[in-house]
């Protein structure tokens, strides 16, 4: 598994499963073009660029440089790195017909050729050399943390959400790969001793 240092912005649900087998990163959906009018989903990536970067895999046909280009003009571009995968004719395994361009998306290449475009997007693979990272929020933090699964979990995450300006409508799942993106365990422990009694 490849380790790296960017948060991974994708289109679709799909695309984020096919990376997630293959990179150990934290992998966010613009939605297709939901983000054009999600501002709370622009302010996400913008936050997440400016902590650790962001590394922009959108497919290789029209929609996906529509996408790329509009993140690029939403985000500082020193904080973007840019990953992109060759135009490979074809039709993903799921789907009944090949898509409007003919073209295999992000979910439809194999995984030597992500990570090829990966190696050459210039993101920080995290090797042996570099220092270990933090420990990762977990489920197990969220629930000591009465997040989930306790009477007040709810309302004290969109209580929680509200404070840190993050999308309300986020799942657990996507809160948690968002607060990894932005805070420590630690950090995340002092936010919530100042907002749940």
């Amino acid at each position: 598994m490849l380790k790296i240092k960017e948060a991974i912005i994708v289109e679709g649900r799909y695309d984020k499963i096919k990376l997630s087998s293959i990179v150990d990163a934290p992998i966010i959906e613009t939605n297709g073009f939901r983000v054009f009018s999600d501002k709370e989903k622009q302010n996400l990536i913008k936050r997440i660029a400016d902590v650790r970067g962001i590394l922009v895999f959108t497919d290789s046909d029209g929609a996906g440089f529509v996408i790329r280009n509009f993140l690029n003009g939403a985000v500082d571009n020193s904080k973007v790195k840019h990953c992109y995968i060759p135009q490979i004719k074809g039709k993903e395994k799921r789907k009944s017909q090949k898509s409007k361009e003919g073209f295999l998306g992000v979910e439809g290449v194999s995984d030597e050729v992500i990570i090829n475009a990966i190696k050459k997007s210039g993101a920080a693979i995290i090797g042996e050399n570099q220092k270990a990272a933090e420990r990762k929020i977990t489920k197990a933090d969220l629930f000591l943390l009465s997040l989930t699964g306790t009477e007040n979990a709810a309302y004290n995450r969109k209580k929680l959400l509200k404070y840190l300006n993050l999308p309300d409508y986020l799942s657990t799942n996507a809160m948690l790969t968002a607060l990894n993106c932005l805070y420590s365990v630690e950090e995340l422990k002092v936010i919530l001793n100042k907002l749940i009694d």
